[in-house]
């Protein structure tokens, strides 16, 4: 186990109608004028918009309003959401949404304070400020409601980058499992595959002697493998949702990750179809992930095989742990594939002939040096061929 920080500050409010305590909990940690961050009319028909807004009239605090936000949020609304808040003298934002939302309120939080354009964050400048955040979580899926991280699309050259920064932790996170009920089968699939994804990241390591962090990553994709069927058969299943929430908030606060070498170049592959394609980034997870550990695995057989094993119940085979290694990849595919998720290029709507330049823009692009690290080091040649696994 190699040394580690780890600070995790947020305060989680877990359980049923938690979303009308919001104004309590931006007061409790320093607000008084809000920015209230959404994606589209979901939260409004649904009355949850009204209820936030209710709760901060309660405790007196003013508020002003900024929706749009979309899967795979954009720099534009971000320089929006920054003019905003400097413009109202904006000192809190309350995030209410998925993972695009939160992070989009990230980017607005870190840009507010920072004399620079905020995409410098996200060309690898630590985040050191931010204004304070809370969040409403409504899929889970990114985990972002617990983690310092955020992904933002930037649109001159749709480069799909992430930021990262303690400052971003949020201060509260409000977790109710009911307000995921009403997603439709697809979306939860998809936030299912990205909270799954995050825990494979972290599980490739280089790290030696790490089974603590191991066997959490290893029970989270055991609760993931159980509940995921679960829910997609019954969308109302209180308790399996509730058991999901808080699953993707670990796999993702980095609790599962300290003291080890992580991957992540599964995610950096999946950001230029998410990106160029504009599909749901757990979808594009779905296709891409399968291909990234049939084409890095002879680095580690035995790190396969061990998930296969002690996940995906295969039996090992310790004269060719290889065979092992395969089988539980293609039991994590077969598995993704029975919850809805699609399972190539074709399925997912991306195309062969684009394969140039989604390489060209992740191995080049925005000032990248041509390969991308992780598990293993991969260059042009070997994203190409990934790419072409997919298909």
């Amino acid at each position: 186990m190699e040394n580690f920080t780890f600070y995790s500050p947020t305060f989680f409010a877990f359980g049923k109608d938690t979303e009308n305590e919001a104004g309590a909990y931006v007061k409790r940690f320093g607000g008084s004028k809000v920015l209230i961050h959404y994606g589209g009319n979901s939260a409004k028909r649904s009355g949850l918009l009204d209820r936030v807004k209710k709760s901060l009239e309660n405790e007196g605090l003013e508020y002003v309003e900024l929706g749009g936000v979309k899967p795979n949020p954009r720099s534009g609304l971000v320089y929006e959401g920054i003019d905003l808040c400097k413009k109202e003298g904006v000192d809190f934002i309350l995030a209410v949404g998925g993972g695009s939302t939160i992070d989009s309120s990230k980017a607005i939080a870190a840009g507010v304070v920072y004399d620079g354009d905020f995409w410098d964050f996200y060309s690898g400048k630590y985040i050191e400020k931010a204004l304070p955040i809370g969040t409403i979580l409504t899929i889970s899926a990114a985990g972002s409601e617990g983690s310092p991280d955020s992904v933002i699309t930037k649109e001159e050259g749709m480069f799909k980058r992430g930021a990262s920064g303690n400052a971003i932790r949020p201060k509260f996170s409000i977790l109710n499992p009911a307000l995921t009920q009403t997603l439709p089968p697809y979306q939860t699939a998809a936030g299912i595959t990205d909270i799954m994804a995050h825990l494979y990241e972290r599980y490739l390591t280089n790290s030696k002697e790490v089974e603590v962090t191991d066997r959490l990553i290893e029970a989270l994709l055991l609760t993931m493998k159980y509940e995921g069927p679960r829910v997609i058969e019954d969308p109302d299943n209180y308790e399996a949702r509730a058991n999901i929430m808080w699953a993707g908030m670990m796999a993702h606060n980095h609790s599962c990750g300290v003291g080890r070498s992580q991957d992540w170049n599964s995610h950096n592959i999946e950001h230029e179809l998410s990106a160029l394609y504009d599909c749901a980034h757990g979808a594009g997870l779905a296709v891409t992930m399968p291909a990234v550990f049939k084409y890095v695995m002879n680095h580690d057989i035995m790190r396969f095989a061990k998930v296969a094993v002690r996940v995906w119940g295969c039996e090992m085979d310790f004269d060719h742990p290889e065979r092992t290694a395969l089988e539980g990849i293609e039991a994590f595919r077969n598995f993704l594939i029975s919850i809805g998720m699609p399972k190539n290029f074709e399925e997912l709507g991306a195309k062969k002939e684009d394969i140039p330049k989604l390489v060209n823009v992740l191995c080049r692009g925005d000032g990248r040096d041509g390969t991308i690290s992780g598990f293993v080091t991969l260059n042009e040649e070997d994203c190409t061929k990934i790419y072409e696994m997919m298909v």
